[in-house]
C-alpha cells in the first residue's frame, strides 16, 4: 500500500471522494438562554434534532468536493438563520460548541419525537438520566468521507493480494479508522475552538462568570463526551469490529451502539445500524471530534476540511501497525490531553512508550505528511497551502483557534456571542460571508 501512489490510476483519482457534514448547534433567544420553542423544521432530513429540542443538526447531501460540501452547509445555514429570524420571537443560532446561559438541568429541553420515532425520545431520556442533560448541549461537527470507487478499484488492482473488492474496501477503512483514532490528538490540538464557557454550565449561581483557559475543547476533554470506560475494539476484520461493539451492548454497558462515544465511526450506506454495517460493508468514515469554529459563519473553515481530507489520504498510505489494548488506551488519553488549553500540560504518549511535548509531536507528524505530498507530486498548489496553514498554528501558538477565540470572547462571553450570532445571521441572509 505504501508505494501504491506510484500507480498512474491511483494518482489520477487520488483526490476524488464523497464529502458530507453534520453540524449541531443550539437555538437561543435574544437574551442568551436556550430556546424552548418546538423544532421549526418538521421532518426535513436536512434539519434534524440531536439531544435537545432546540439543538438543530444540519445534514448536508454528499458532495464530490470540499468546496461543494462547504457551500452546501452554507446554504443550509442560510435557510436556518432566515427561518429563526422570521419567528414571532426572533431566535439566533449560537455560534459556539459550549452553551450560553443554562438555568439548570431542567432548562435543557429533551427532543420530542412522535409516532414511529418516539423511541428516540425514550433513548434521550435514558441518556439524560445516565449522563445528565447539560453535557448534551456541547455541539460539534461531524465530517463524513468516502473514497471514490475509482480510487478504491485502482488501489484494489494494485494491492489486493487475493482479497475480494468488498473485503479489501472494508479492510482499508478499518486501517484508516485505527490511524485516525491514534492521531485524534492532532486534530483536537489543531482545531479545538472552545476555550471559554459560562459558569452557569457548572451551577446556576455562576451565570455570567467566564470559565476560560482550562480546556480548548471541553467536549473532547475529560469532562466531555466519553463513556465511563475506554472501549477496546477489534480491527482485524469488519465482523470482529462490529462484534466488539455489540459486546458492550450485550453486557449492558451501552444501551445501543450510538452510545459509544468514540472519535471515529465506520458507517454503511443506508440505514445506520451494526447489522447493516456487517451485511453491506463500510461506505464511509465519520470523524466526530470537531468543535464549532466561531471564526466562521458556517462553523467550520474550508481549509480545515481540506486538511482533514489530505490527512486521511496520507494515513491510508502509511504502514499498518499494531493497535491493541495499550495503543487504544494511549490514543484516548492523548485525545483528552490535547483538549487542554495550556500547551505545557499536553504530552503525547507514543506507541514506543515515550512522552513528548505536543508541539514536537505535531511538528513530527506534519513534517512526515508534507514530505509525503512532496514525494507524490500532485498537480495541486492548494495542498501545500493547506498544510502551511496548519504549520502556522504549530509554530505560532497564538494563532491556534483556542488562543484567538479567547482573546476575542474570553470576557463577556455570552454578550459577545449574541453580537456575533446577529452579525452572522445578517451575513448569511445577505450572502456576504466573512470569516473573522
Amino acid at each position: 500500500m505504501k508505494n501504491a501512489f506510484n500507480n498512474p490510476a491511483v494518482k489520477e483519482h487520488f483526490l476524488e471522494g464523497g464529502f458530507g457534514l453534520e453540524k449541531e448547534g443550539l437555538r437561543v433567544d435574544q437574551e442568551g438562554y436556550l430556546a424552548h420553542t418546538p423544532h421549526p423544521f418538521g421532518d426535513d432530513p436536512h434539519f434534524d434534532r440531536d439531544f435537545c429540542e432546540n439543538q438543530v443538526e444540519l445534514v448536508t447531501d454528499v458532495y464530490d468536493s470540499v468546496e461543494g460540501v462547504w457551500n452546501g452547509l452554507a446554504g443550509l445555514m442560510k435557510t436556518l438563520v432566515k427561518t429563526l429570524d422570521e419567528l414571532p420571537e426572533k431566535e439566533l443560532m449560537w455560534p459556539f460548541s459550549n452553551p450560553p446561559y443554562i438555568r439548570g438541568e431542567e432548562d435543557v429541553p429533551i427532543a420530542q419525537f412522535q409516532g414511529e420515532k418516539r423511541e428516540k425520545t425514550i433513548y434521550r431520556n435514558y441518556l439524560a438520566e445516565k449522563y445528565g442533560r447539560k453535557i448534551m448541549t456541547f455541539s460539534g461537527i461531524h465530517f463524513n468521507y468516502s473514497l471514490s470507487d475509482n480510487l478504491l478499484h485502482a488501489l484494489h488492482d494494485q494491492c489486493c493480494h487475493g482479497e475480494s473488492f468488498e473485503d479489501f474496501k472494508d479492510h482499508l477503512y478499518l486501517r484508516l479508522a485505527k490511524k485516525v483514532v491514534e492521531y485524534d490528538w492532532l486534530i483536537v490540538y489543531l482545531m479545538a475552538a472552545s476555550p471559554v464557557m459560562d459558569g452557569s454550565y457548572f451551577t446556576p449561581d455562576r451565570k455570567g462568570e467566564e470559565i476560560g483557559l482550562t480546556w480548548s475543547s471541553p467536549r473532547c476533554s475529560e469532562i466531555g463526551y466519553w463513556n465511563s470506560f475506554i472501549p477496546i475494539l477489534k480491527y482485524n476484520n469488519l465482523h470482529d469490529y462490529v462484534d466488539s461493539i455489540e459486546e458492550y451492548v450485550e453486557r449492558g454497558e451501552l444501551r445501543q451502539a450510538a452510545e459509544l462515544y468514540y472519535p471515529v465511526r465506520l458507517k454503511p450506506r443506508g440505514v445506520n445500524s451494526l447489522d447493516n454495517l456487517k451485511k453491506t460493508g463500510v461506505d464511509h468514515i465519520e470523524l466526530r471530534m470537531l468543535d464549532l469554529n466561531p471564526l466562521s459563519p458556517i462553523g467550520i473553515i474550508k481549509e480545515d476540511i481540506q486538511f482533514l481530507h489530505l490527512m486521511l489520504l496520507y494515513l491510508i498510505f502509511q504502514d499498518e501497525e499494531r493497535f491493541g489494548y495499550f495503543e487504544q488506551v494511549m490514543a484516548i488519553k492523548n485525545a483528552k490531553s490535547a483538549a487542554l488549553c495550556e500547551e505545557s500540560r499536553i504530552w503525547i504518549e507514543t506507541r514506543w512508550r515515550q512522552s513528548i511535548p505536543v508541539r514536537a509531536a505535531a511538528r513530527d507528524f506534519l513534517g512526515r505528511m508534507e514530505r509525503f505530498y512532496h514525494l507524490i507530486k500532485l498537480d495541486s498548489i492548494d495542498i501545500m497551502d493547506c498544510i502551511e496553514a496548519q504549520w502556522t498554528k504549530i509554530l505560532r501558538p497564538e494563532e491556534r483557534y483556542a488562543s484567538k477565540i479567547y482573546r476575542q470572547f474570553g470576557h463577556n462571553y455570552v454578550e459577545r456571542g449574541l453580537h456575533l450570532a446577529r452579525e452572522y445571521t445578517e451575513q448569511l441572509i445577505s450572502g456576504d460571508i466573512k470569516e473573522l
